[in-house]
C-alpha cells in the first residue's frame, strides 16, 4: 500500500502556510529586525520571500545570514510584489513593507480571519513615535474606510484571490495596495485585525507631519478624483522632496 501521509502533509502545509513577501531598496537595518521578528512571533508555517530592487547596502547579504530567500528584479514596489508572489508556495500571501514589524501572533489572527470568510485584510497600527499626532493617526486605522488603509498596516490576501485579480497594478508608482485592495474589497469582505503593526516613523521624522499629511491628502483626493497614476505620483512626490 501506497503511504500517502508525507502528501498530506505536504498539502496541509501548503493550505496553512503563508509566504511574506517584502519588498526591500536598501532596508538593510529594518531587515536585520524584521526577519527575526517574523519568526519568533508566530507559530503558524512562513516561508520570507525579499525582494530586492537594487539594494547597493548590505540587504543581500542580510538575507543570506538569515536563510532566507532573496530575488532581485526591477524597481518597483508594485513590479516587486508580484514577482514576489509568482515565486510563492503559500495559500496566503502576506505583504510586510520592510520598516513594519507584525505583532506576535500575526500568522494565527491571518488564519481565524480567513476561516471566519475574510480572504483579504490587514492590521491596525501602530507607529514608533510618541508623537500625539501620529497616535491620532494610528487611532483611525481601525476603522474600515479606504482612507485609513495603506500599506503600512500590512496585507493579507489569499493567493487564488490575489491571483484573480491579476495582483498589483503594476502601473502605479504609489498607491498600488489602494488600487488592489479597492479592487477586491468590491466583491469581497475585509478584515481588519484588531492588533497593531509597530511601523517607522521615518517619513513623517525627515519631512515633517504637516507635509506629510498634505502629500497623503492629495494624493488620496486625486486618487478618488480619477487622476492618472502618473500624476498622482509626481505631485506626491513633488511634495515630498
Amino acid at each position: 500500500m501506497i503511504n500517502l501521509q508525507p502528501v498530506f502533509l505536504y498539502l496541509a502545509e501548503k493550505i496553512n502556510m503563508i509566504s511574506i513577501i517584502i519588498p526591500t531598496l536598501n532596508e538593510a537595518p529594518n531587515l536585520q529586525k524584521l526577519i527575526p521578528a517574523l519568526r519568533q512571533n508566530t507559530q503558524t508555517p512562513i516561508e520570507i520571500i525579499v525582494v530586492d530592487g537594487g539594494s547597493t547596502d548590505q540587504s543581500l547579504q542580510i538575507c543570506e545570514q538569515h536563510g532566507v530567500k532573496a530575488l532581485t528584479g526591477k524597481r518597483g514596489r508594485a513590479v516587486q510584489m508580484n514577482f514576489g508572489a509568482s515565486h510563492a508556495k503559500g495559500e496566503i500571501l502576506y505583504f510586510v513593507h520592510a520598516d513594519a514589524i507584525p505583532p506576535k501572533g500575526y500568522g494565527e489572527a491571518i488564519l481565524t480571519a480567513i476561516q471566519e470568510g475574510y480572504p483579504i485584510g490587514c492590521f491596525r497600527l501602530k507607529f514608533d513615535s510618541k508623537h500625539p499626532l501620529l497616535k491620532i493617526n494610528a487611532f483611525f486605522t481601525r476603522f474600515d474606510k479606504s482612507w485609513t488603509r495603506g500599506g503600512d498596516q500590512t496585507l493579507f490576501v489569499t493567493t487564488s484571490i490575489f491571483e484573480q485579480y491579476q495582483g498589483y497594478d503594476e502601473s502605479c508608482v504609489i498607491m498600488e495596495e489602494y488600487d488592489f485592495m479597492d479592487r477586491v474589497r468590491s466583491k469581497y469582505p475585509f478584515k481588519i485585525i484588531p492588533q497593531n503593526v509597530l511601523i517607522s516613523a521615518r517619513k513623517y521624522e525627515k519631512n515633517g507631519y504637516f507635509k506629510v499629511q498634505i502629500a497623503n491628502l492629495t494624493a488620496m483626493r486625486m486618487y478618488q478624483k480619477g487622476a492618472s497614476k502618473k500624476d498622482i505620483a509626481k505631485t506626491y512626490k513633488s511634495l515630498l522632496k
